[in-house]
């Protein structure tokens, strides 16, 4: 009668009190007991018993090849024979398992998003000590004007928007007009579906010229470009207020025989962050697109900034 015979290679041991047989690198041998009882070599396990000491591989070997078969696997129960499945899989649980393979790549994964987030936070940290180092740029603060229905508003009503901020006159002749068409303009890029910004851009138009830019006029002068555009105006104390926290210069000239006069002013339109933070500036060399493009770049980063987490 044949027997099975399981020849341990690395001299696995067998642990009668956990009744379970661990082996790695084994080779199977179907073959009587009296065969193996004639040769001499390493020990053989009969059954999860010890069977015989002295067993020599060399000349069990080439008689008994056809049945040879090297496996990886967990023994069963002591005194159970391995299940053999097609091509010697044990019990088809090798080393590699789908289960196996599929922890393998969410633990993987999970690293590699974890490290990403740390590497983002880095980026973050690094980015926050630069502005620091660097300080911010004196420009920007609070206002307090009223704009063309006569209702009061102040800069903190603005906060979580983004503002194109232009400084100006509705007597000017020239160049304010042309400004007052580039900002509205840059909305209108930025509002169509195709730019891929998000949320809104809230034009203002703050006069350098309280005392002939009433509430009315105003109003009726930013009516002209976009119906989005909000007219500020005030005392001149208001508005010598807002001028000096963006820097912005403004002289009346000389009264022509009709009391009328120009006013000297800085030709800029400034952009402000939901923060109420200056972000950039625009002269007059810049076009309109120049303008939107550069607002989707810098709030991508104020995005970015404002992620705690990679996974958020």
């Amino acid at each position: 009668m044949c027997l099975w015979a399981i020849l341990s290679v690395n001299m696995c041991s067998v642990s009668l009190q956990s009744r379970l047989l661990y082996l790695k690198d084994v080779t199977y041998l179907k073959w009587s007991s009296r065969t193996l009882s004639n040769v001499t070599g390493r020990r053989v396990v009969i059954n999860s018993v010890p069977f015989l000491n002295n067993i020599n591989i060399n000349k069990i070997t080439p008689v008994s090849s056809r049945f040879l078969r090297i496996e990886h696997f967990k023994c069963n129960e002591e005194g159970t024979k391995p299940n053999l499945g097609r091509g010697g899989t044990g019990s088809g649980k090798g080393p590699v398992t789908w289960k196996n393979l599929l922890i393998t790549t969410l633990v993987a994964g999970g690293l590699s998003a974890y490290m990403l987030s740390l590497r983002q936070e880095k980026e973050s940290a690094i980015e926050k000590e630069r502005k620091r180092m660097l300080g911010k740029a004196k420009i920007g603060g609070r206002f307090e004007l009223v704009d063309q229905n006569g209702k009061t508003r102040k800069s903190e009503d603005f906060l979580g928007q983004w503002l194109l901020i232009y400084f100006g006159f509705t007597h000017c002749p020239d160049v304010c007009p042309d400004e007052m068409e580039k900002m509205a303009k840059t909305v209108e890029i930025l509002g169509s579906p195709d730019s891929g910004f998000t949320g809104e851009v809230v034009p203002l138009f703050i006069t350098v010229d309280p005392a002939r830019d009433t509430t009315a006029i105003v109003g009726k002068y930013v009516k002209e470009f976009s119906p989005k555009i909000i007219g500020l105006t005030g005392s001149l104390q208001q508005v010598e207020a807002a001028c000096k926290a963006y820097r912005v210069y403004f002289s009346a000239g000389p009264r022509d025989d009709e009391d009328d006069y120009i006013v000297d002013h800085t030709i800029i339109i400034y952009l402000i962050n939901p923060d109420g933070d200056f972000v950039d500036y625009y002269g007059q060399n810049r076009s309109a697109n120049d303008i939107a493009n550069s607002v989707l770049v810098h709030k991508s980063k104020f995005d970015k900034s404002k992620k705690t987490s990679f996974f958020f």
